[in-house]
């Protein structure tokens, strides 16, 4: 049987966990974490809710959204921390998921490292602000940042508002 004590009411949880109450209720809504009614209406959280709030937050730190927050949750026990077999599934498919984010960023770095410095904005092997060099078709120097739109689509050029004098040129 649990008692009065056992239960936190949603500024409690708050204070405890660091959040705002607009934030556990939005927990709640997506169904990350689960409360109980008072006669009055009034939410109340068993205790282990804060462990709950507490992996939520180390997944977002890690970078999971709220869904895989969420989809890990629905693995492990709501009312008792989980026991190391439960975990062990949990920090594997955590492990996965930011192995692939790191390698993401490396993907990242590697091709900013090609762009530092160059400042041209143009550069043919550029595959981040102009790819496949669409912006060389319209002239040499930094296109965009002398005034030119990038192009909408592959080989279609930006609309320009009635009047621009660039639409003549």
């Amino acid at each position: 049987m649990t008692s009065k004590h056992d239960r936190l009411t949603i500024g409690e949880l708050a204070a405890r966990s660091g959040l705002a109450t607009s934030a556990l209720r939005y927990y709640e809504e997506l169904g990350l974490i689960h409360s109980e009614r008072t006669a009055g209406g009034q939410r109340r959280f068993a205790r282990a809710t804060l462990r709950r709030v507490a992996f939520i937050r180390a997944a977002q730190q890690v970078g999971l959204s709220l869904d895989e927050a969420g989809a890990a949750l629905a693995r492990l026990p709501e009312d008792r921390a989980p026991s190391a077999n439960q975990w062990n599934a949990v920090a594997r498919v955590w492990s996965r998921r930011i192995d692939a984010q790191i390698a993401d960023l490396e993907r990242l770095k590697l091709r900013l490292s090609g762009c530092i410095g160059c400042g041209c904005l143009s550069l043919r092997k550029c595959s981040l602000y102009n790819p496949h060099d669409a912006a060389a078709d319209q002239g040499s120097g930094a296109r965009y940042l002398l005034g030119d739109e990038p192009a909408q689509a592959e080989g279609t050029t930006a609309a320009r508002a009635p009047g621009d004098a660039r639409a003549e040129l």
